[in-house]
């Protein structure tokens, strides 16, 4: 990582934002049911909006023989499909921008000498992690235009999970690069190994929730039992895994207690954790420690929020761009625990 400039961590940077924004976008077009508006991939020349009348009536006919069309809009007007296509339109068209603006500065960036070439590799795996991700994209819409207009909650939980990791990865390689340039520490002390530790553990129950998350709002989960903290009227409901341990994947009750659940103990993690590490580190605590656990806090409550008040689209959405910012926090955090002197 030491031949790789800063102006490659900020491209990197950069296209963290944009992968962000790109799972905002799919989170609304999913909230919005705008998600199965467009039936066709068509990775290079749908980049073209609708720019007359007869492609606007292309489109809306196209639409009209979709499953989502037939046992839900039936009746929709071209108004309002195209109300629910811009969304979706935009969801994609920022998918291929995010390709473009890594693709063409990576080229850039590795002829003139400012990537390593050790690092070389570790980017062409991420933009091969890219293209795969608009694959899936449309392997989980795809799910949604055959029978039932609802698109898998697997497919949608592994579509996010590749977003995740490409967030993820591009971030870490980002902190990498940027560590690269101060002084090391030669080893962690005993108590920043143990904070370490802590914060590795959260991550991952970070990242489960997450994905936990995904499931619920597959299988719209988050619009029955919208009470806290009880739930169907009791701490544990009954009827959990009535059909299995498939359940934790399959069944609306069952997922979301889990949801819920692993939510309650990452704050609860979070909150030990952190008080731990004020008195190991004696007060020293990074500010990014900090940060991670008033994040946690507030991403908590906005899932309390969002399922009390019935998952209102800006408080749903709001709850989903909070796990990447959590995520996000949490990787930076561990990082720059690692890489202090």
């Amino acid at each position: 990582m030491g031949s790789a400039h800063r102006d490659v961590a900020v491209w990197l940077l950069v296209c963290c934002v944009m992968v962000a924004v790109m799972v905002a976008l799919g989170g609304l077009t999913r909230l919005t049911h705008s998600g199965l508006s467009m039936v066709e991939w068509e990775p290079i020349v749908g980049i073209i909006p609708p720019l007359s009348d007869s492609d606007w009536l292309g489109l809306f006919a196209k639409y009209r023989l979709s499953p989502e069309y037939i046992k839900i809009n039936a009746g929709m007007s071209l108004a309002e499909f195209k109300g629910i296509f811009w969304l979706e339109y935009i969801h994609r068209v920022w998918g291929r921008a995010i390709g473009l603006v890594f693709l063409l500065p990576f080229l850039w960036l590795a002829g003139s000498g400012r990537i390593g070439k050790g690092l070389i590799p570790r980017l062409i795996g991420l933009f091969a992690l890219g293209a795969a991700q608009g694959g899936m994209g449309w392997f989980m819409v795809k799910s949604g235009l055959v029978d039932n207009p609802a698109v898998s909650h697997v497919r949608l939980t592994v579509h996010l999970a590749l977003a995740l990791l490409i967030h993820a990865w591009m971030f870490w390689m980002a902190l990498d690069i940027l560590a690269d340039h101060r002084e090391q520490p030669a080893r962690l002390e005993l108590g920043r190994q143990a904070v370490s530790r802590w914060l590795g553990v959260l991550t991952a129950l970070v990242v489960v929730t997450l994905l936990f998350g995904g499931l619920v709002a597959g299988l719209k989960a988050g619009l029955i039992y919208n009470t806290w903290p009880l739930m169907d009227g009791r701490l544990i409901p009954t009827d959990l895994f009535a059909d299995g341990i498939l359940d934790l994947f399959e069944d609306i009750k069952t997922v979301q207690f889990t949801h819920r659940s692993l939510a309650e103990l990452t704050v609860a993690v979070a909150i030990i954790g952190w008080f731990r590490g004020r008195a190991l580190l004696r007060q020293a605590v990074p500010c990014s420690v900090n940060a991670v656990v008033a994040m946690a806090v507030l991403q908590a409550t906005l899932g309390i929020g969002t399922l009390i008040f019935v998952v209102p689209v800006w408080l749903a959405s709001a709850h989903q761009m909070g796990a990447m910012v959590l995520l996000t926090l949490c990787l930076w955090a561990l990082h720059d625990l690692r890489s202090r002197a």
